[in-house]
């Protein structure tokens, strides 16, 4: 073999050990699961003709208020002390990232949509009615079983009452979206992240599905909130509590990030804010916003807009599940005026967006920067703004909330938290934010 030839062989084999080592839908390691975008490249869920993903997220931000209102309901009952997945409360209307996990034994695949405002988990099971495919198969795992109705994880989920006499397997029914219901039997079985097992933990396994099927996540959902049900407590030391997620651009053609869960590889160097607690609904992330900055000013609101209230359910929130970030409307009218006398008008409105303007005053669009105790964020430019598919208009990426009898919730949701690691650590009550590019 002549120098020539071997050298164009070596490169050949250079090219086609890269080539089969880039795998731009990577599986999870260790203690990391990739975190994928529902409308993602690596999503079994990407739809084939989206149109433009700016039309994708003004539809994705049309589901927020139902969410919004949906947190706003669970904060102001005082009754909510428990996870409530319970007949006619209604759940998130849309999930925007998922993750893989495997259920039972052997293990089978399932993207199940992550919620940091849910507890209990549930997946569609074989026979249900309504639910699309794949569905999970009780009968092809071997450590799958139904739980009884005296179980205390039955009153966790307000299942249906036992009979007067006799054992029974334990029911419950939850309205979901607006116009969609289903029926679960509490089960448990092994549940897998990663290279990590979790031996009987318990889900919903829904059996039937009223109303539109298309508003339910398709293979699931996986609680990440504070309660009892949740993956933090019934994985009891194996996480200490703790656990991150780096959610990605929407814009990110392959949409990656990542879970992290445990205190293992999280950030040394990370700012932190303390976590606040509502006695009437642990599962939300309070955090304490003090204020909003758009450039230099720091906008007048009144305090107690911001201010925690545990007996309303005043405060802020981190969510993962809402798409852009929503305040009060007073709270909101405040950041809007300030910030349109900082760009150049006229302004107009894209779906939920109502302060649009000419992308070629995008460098006269000031930052904005949300205050927390201890902690100041200065948003990204991309966190910010949201530029129109032809790219003429650049939006505020923000909006009011709903206009409710219950509207005294501010969501920061996961447009504004994107390439950022998040931190929730449970056990010493505190949530850190640092930047990552995680695309």
């Amino acid at each position: 073999m002549d120098v020539f030839t071997a050298f164009i062989f070596l490169i050949s084999t250079l090219l086609v050990s890269t080539t089969k080592g880039f795998d731009p839908c990577p599986s999870s390691k260790g203690s990391d699961l990739s975190v994928i975008h529902v409308h993602g490249q690596c999503s079994p869920f990407k739809q084939q003709n989206a149109g433009s993903w700016v039309s994708t997220v003004v539809n994705m931000a049309s589901h927020d208020p139902a969410r919004v209102n949906y947190l706003s309901s669970l904060v102001a009952s005082p009754k909510a002390t428990n996870v409530p997945i319970a007949s006619g409360q209604q759940a998130l209307n849309t999930g925007n990232y998922v993750v893989r996990v495997k259920l039972g034994s052997p293990g089978q695949l399932m993207f199940m949509v992550l919620d940091t405002s849910r507890d209990a988990a549930w997946v569609p099971c074989a026979a249900c009615a309504g639910c699309s495919s794949p569905t999970f198969s009780p009968n092809a795992s071997s450590t799958y079983a139904s739980l009884q109705c005296s179980v205390p994880q039955c009153t966790q989920v307000r299942g249906l009452s036992c009979p007067a006499t006799g054992a029974a397997e334990c029911y419950f029914n939850q309205t979901y979206g607006r116009d969609s219901s289903f029926s679960a039997t509490l089960s448990q079985d092994s549940l897998g992240l990663a290279a990590d097992t979790i031996p009987s933990y318990s889900f919903g396994c829904v059996n039937s599905v009223s109303g539109s099927a298309s508003t339910l996540p398709p293979q699931g959902l996986l609680g990440l909130g504070r309660g009892p049900m949740s993956l933090l407590s019934q994985s009891g030391s194996l996480y200490s509590g703790v656990f991150s997620y780096c959610l990605p651009s929407f814009k990110s053609y392959y949409f990656s990030g990542s879970l992290r869960l445990g205190s293992l590889g999280q950030p040394k160097n990370i700012r932190t804010t303390p976590l606040l607690r509502n006695p009437h609904r642990p599962t939300l992330y309070y955090v304490n916003l003090t204020g909003v900055s758009v450039g230099r000013v720091l906008v007048p609101v009144a305090p107690e807009l911001l201010t925690f209230d545990p007996n309303t359910g005043a405060g802020t929130i981190i969510d993962s599940g809402t798409v852009i970030t929503r305040f009060v409307e007073p709270v909101y009218a405040a950041i809007r005026d300030e910030f349109r006398k900082q760009v150049k008008g006229p302004f107009t409105t894209i779906g939920a967006f109502d302060t649009c303007f000419v992308a070629t005053n995008e460098d006269l669009a000031p930052p904005v920067t949300f205050h927390f105790s201890g902690l100041d964020l200065k948003l990204p430019v991309e966190n910010t703004l949201i530029h129109s598919s032809a790219g003429s208009l650049a939006c505020l990426a923000m909006a009011a909330a709903p206009n409710n009898v219950n509207s005294v919730l501010n969501v920061v949701a996961n447009l504004q938290q994107q390439n950022l690691r998040i931190m929730f650590d449970v056990t010493n009550s505190r949530l850190g934010i640092a930047r990552e590019l995680c695309n």
